[in-house]
Parts: structure tokens; C-alpha cells; sequence
């Protein structure tokens, strides 16, 4: 299949996308929380096509992952303390179809709130069992696990009595290294919602709510791991809210 740009074609087709609400992801300057304050663009943004680096790259595959990386509670020689928790879910594109051999990695806190990191240093123990960094790739249905433990909520300094709900990170990966995307998953009947303003950056309610996970009995194992699922779509009406990079709070 080829392009044709006025009367040459190009032999390259660039993909197309949905475009997504108009109210589902923060604005890039969001007042209320501090950091954007600071790193907001203050010029118009340029818009910049996609060429062939965003179509082509270095392949994310599976010999890239280690047997242990999508489990966390099994990557040291002891287990972590903490609620033991399974989080799956489906990678899915605006036209509702799976998306395949997407690399789906995740970072977080300990069940203490703390995270494994060099500027961290609120006092809350550190697991020396628990990294909080894990990764997997989605399946042919789009789907990806996790074994983890619940993350503790943590002070972070935006404004007083400043709690961040309990979250994990996600990023998924492209077919290049160019295309990430970054998002946060939290968990249902949080009581902190009401004061985080990364949560509450997210204009339309209904969007907030696709970054709230479900609790789910059918894979909550006996005597062993309660159950959470997270779907992820990436493009249109009923895109999952993401985040402009890394948010710095951590």
C-alpha cells in the first residue's frame, strides 16, 4: 500500500487516530498542582509530523523481558510485606480492538508509600524485598497480568496535608521509543481523591473515572491475592487519560 502526496507516491502509509475528547486529559498548566506550574509550556506548541522514526525503531519483544519481571513480590530472595494483588487488563486501540506486543511496564510505592528512589526519603521503611518496578507484554487478546503488592498512599509537598491517593504508573511503549505514553491507575473508594489535583486536573468526570480500577473476584486467588482490573485505550472518545511525561511528584 503506498501514499500518494500530490502526483509521487511515497510508498509509506502513516497511521491515523481517533481523536480524543475534547475534556479527557489535564491541561499541561494546571494551577492547582505545583509542578506545572513550573515546566508548563508558555509559547504555543508546534506540531510536529509523524515520519518514519515514529513508525519504525527498536522492537520491544519478549526476549527483552526476564521470567520474574512481571511478577514483583518474586524478584528478591524474600516476599515483600504487604497485600498481595493481581492486576490484568486488556491494551485496546480507538476501534476497540486489542492491541498486541505492546510493552506495559509499571512503577510504584511500597505498602509503606515509599518509593525505592535516591530522593525519597520521607520516613517510611523501605521493603528490602519489594523494587516496585515490573513489566510484561500484551498477548494476541491485548491482555497483560501483574503480581505486585498495594501501594501505600504518601506525603508529597504540593499543598498542606498533600496525600497522594494510592497509584501505580504505567507506561506503554510503541513500536518506537518515541511513542510512550504514561498513566496512572488508582483504586477504587479512595478516600483521598478529594485533595489530589493530578487526579482532579482531568476535566470530565467520567474520564477520571477510566483511571480507577475494578475490583475483580473471578481473579482474586483463594487465601493468596485480591483481584484489580485496568483496561487501557489509547485513542479516542474513550481514551484513558495520560499524562504529558513523568509526573515529578515521586
Amino acid at each position: 500500500m503506498t501514499e500518494t502526496t500530490g502526483r509521487r507516491p511515497t510508498g509509506l502509509v502513516l497511521p491515523t487516530y481517533r481523536p480524543d475528547g475534547d475534556r479527557t486529559h489535564p491541561p499541561l498548566l494546571s494551577p492547582e498542582y505545583g509542578s506545572t506550574v513550573l515546566r508548563a509550556p508558555s509559547r504555543p506548541l508546534v506540531l510536529l509530523p509523524q515520519r518514519l522514526t515514529e513508525v519504525t525503531g527498536p522492537l520491544l519483544g519478549a526476549e527483552r523481558l526476564g521470567p520474574l519481571d512481571h511478577d514483583l513480590t518474586r524478584q528478591h530472595d524474600g516476599e515483600p510485606i504487604g497485600q498481595r494483588i493481581i492486576v490484568h487488563g486488556r491494551v485496546r486501540d480507538g476501534d476497540g480492538r486489542p492491541v498486541p506486543d505492546t510493552l506495559v511496564e509499571i512503577w510504584q510505592p511500597n505498602a509503606a508509600g515509599r518509593y525505592r528512589h535516591a530522593v525519597d526519603n520521607w520516613p517510611a521503611p523501605l521493603d528490602p524485598n519489594f523494587t516496585g518496578v515490573g513489566r510484561a507484554l500484551t498477548d494476541a487478546d491485548g491482555r497483560y497480568r501483574f503480581v505486585t503488592i498495594a501501594p501505600g498512599a504518601y506525603p508529597w509537598r504540593n499543598h498542606l496535608n498533600a496525600w497522594r491517593p494510592a497509584h501505580i504508573h504505567f507506561s506503554l511503549f510503541g513500536r518506537a521509543f518515541t511513542q510512550r505514553l504514561v498513566t496512572q491507575m488508582y483504586f477504587p473508594g479512595d478516600p483521598l481523591f478529594f485533595q489530589d489535583p493530578i487526579f482532579n486536573s482531568i476535566p470530565d468526570r467520567q474520564a477520571r473515572q477510566r483511571l480507577v480500577s475494578r475490583y475483580d473476584h473471578t481473579v482474586s486467588e483463594p487465601e493468596w491475592a485480591l483481584g484489580f482490573e485496568f483496561d487501557i485505550v489509547l485513542r479516542g472518545r474513550d481514551s484513558t487519560p495520560f499524562e504529558d511525561g513523568d509526573d515529578d511528584d515521586d
